[in-house]
């Protein structure tokens, strides 16, 4: 990603952060999207503490993936963290896109944290 366009989506997500804030009862699902991995953490923004995460290079999810397209692994992103959160008692969230358009990975990864149970 050219530094330009890096600075755009940046400039986006402090925009969209000024408005999206992750309290104790509704935590933030934050996404970050390179150019071959996704990554999304749930955040406690009133303790600055993130209280799961999943992402395409944890080595469960890895295994998972194995042979499946970018848009398919972002989904069992989602679906792994949204698990991994109703286990740690979060059910509702609020959803941080990170500035990138809420399409293609981004959208998958909302989408299995919906299927798998989480509510935003």
């Amino acid at each position: 990603m050219s530094q330009k366009k890096d600075a755009a989506r940046q400039h986006r997500h402090v925009r969209v952060r000024a408005k999206v804030i992750g309290t104790e009862s509704r935590p933030r699902l934050n996404i970050y999207r390179s150019l071959t991995n996704i990554y999304a953490q749930i955040i406690d923004d009133a303790l600055g503490k993130t209280l799961v995460s999943a992402s395409t290079i944890d080595k469960e999810v890895a295994t998972q993936i194995a042979g499946k397209n970018k848009i398919e692994a972002a989904k069992i992103v989602g679906q792994i963290v949204a698990q991994r959160a109703k286990t740690a008692g979060v059910n509702q969230v609020v959803f941080d896109r990170g500035g990138y358009r809420y399409h293609g990975r981004v959208a998958a990864v909302a989408e299995g944290a919906r299927e798998a149970g989480l509510e935003f």
